[in-house]
């Protein structure tokens, strides 16, 4: 039977993948419950739907730094790519694009930026950085960044060391030689490589003194992505950052911190519109991120969902992800009589009763 929903997508890929690559991009830190956490939590939300509203037109457009998109949603920087299907990150582009919204490419991608933006000319998207030990190779990426029309550089900045990701440990998971990592190769020379050995080149002592230097490699909008404390807000705002992503590394790097969803409002809160707030971690449902919508973000990134569909069908099948949650964003906003992503309120969400 086809498939109808994104954990559909999911069972076809583990069924597909071999068992190392589907824990590598499944898993979570330790006991995983920051990764179980993330879904739960917006499970747990409900939506408080307003009706005789008239809906005949609804549209789920809607922009992010001021770039058009389709939909609040976005395609969050996935590593390695092509271990999923040899479409790899282009293929993803090209969905992306499809479906009328951004791809935000990771540093460990298994294609250059070049090779991505050719894939897709003319389509909107940002470059996930890593800053490494080699300050010189993370000039390059930003660089080729800028010369290859990405819009905003996003810097991770919860991922100084690898989180303890237990099954990648089980499996003796590794990147297998014959699937190139550009950033890795050009630090220098390629053989494969563990999770722990490609974050073991990031800089661990990156402070917020270093966004100046980062910020004069390009006149790129600089994204920081992993913000999980209203403190850590408070600082990107007086750093002059331009938009934050609110994440925990998709549950894979300390496992015990609360769920994006529960970290929203807070992080809404003292940023109080100086900037825009995304948020990712958990997005399965297009109902899910209406509720980001409601608790005060501008869009939501998705990693794992459109990477399912990569891995089951390669760029149509992650094409097929991305507008099966572009119309389920849309039918929430409907019935829940908001005629555009804009119209969203906090009055649309309640939480559960503690």
């Amino acid at each position: 039977m086809d498939p109808v929903c994104v954990a559909d997508f999911e069972r076809l890929a583990e069924s597909r993948l071999e068992p190392g690559a589907f824990g590598y991009y499944a898993g979570g830190a330790a006991d995983e419950l920051a990764l179980a956490g993330n879904v739960a939590a917006w499970e747990s939300l409900r939506l408080r739907p307003r009706v005789l509203v008239d809906i005949a037109e609804v549209s789920t457009a809607t922009t992010v730094l001021g770039t058009p998109v389709s939909m609040p949603l976005l395609v969050a920087p996935t590593a390695i790519q092509k271990l999923a299907h040899p479409d790899g990150e282009p293929g993803m582009a090209k969905a992306a694009a499809a479906a009328g919204t951004l791809m935000c490419l990771s540093t460990l991608a298994t294609a250059t930026p070049e090779e991505v933006a050719a894939a897709a000319p003319g389509a909107p998207r940002w470059f996930q950085l890593y800053v490494f030990r080699d300050r010189g190779v993370t000039r390059a990426f930003v660089e080729q960044a800028a010369e290859h029309g990405y819009g905003a550089i996003v810097l991770t900045v919860d991922a100084p060391r690898l989180g303890r990701r237990e099954r990648d440990l089980r499996t003796g998971f590794r990147v297998p030689e014959e699937i190139t990592v550009p950033s890795m190769a050009a630090l220098g020379g390629w053989e494969g490589a563990t999770p722990l050995e490609l974050l073991g080149s990031i800089d661990p002592s990156l402070t917020w003194n270093d966004l100046e230097e980062l910020r004069s490699l390009s006149s790129l909008p600089l994204v920081l992505k992993g913000i999980q404390t209203a403190e850590d807000a408070e600082l990107a705002c007086a750093h002059g950052v331009d938009a934050i992503v609110v994440s925990n590394h998709g549950g894979r790097q300390l496992d015990a911190v609360a769920s994006t969803a529960e970290l929203l409002p807070e992080i809404v809160g003292a940023v109080a519109g100086r900037m825009e707030v995304y948020v990712d971690g958990g997005i399965r449902r297009g109902s899910d991120v209406v509720k980001a919508l409601a608790l005060g973000a501008r869009a939501a990134l998705a990693g794992r969902a459109p990477l399912w569909g990569l891995a089951c069908e390669g760029e149509a099948g992650a094409r097929r992800v991305l507008e099966l949650l572009r119309d389920e964003i849309e039918l929430a906003l409907a019935l829940c009589g908001c005629v555009s992503a804009d119209a969203v309120t906090r009055e649309h969400v309640s939480v559960p009763l503690s």
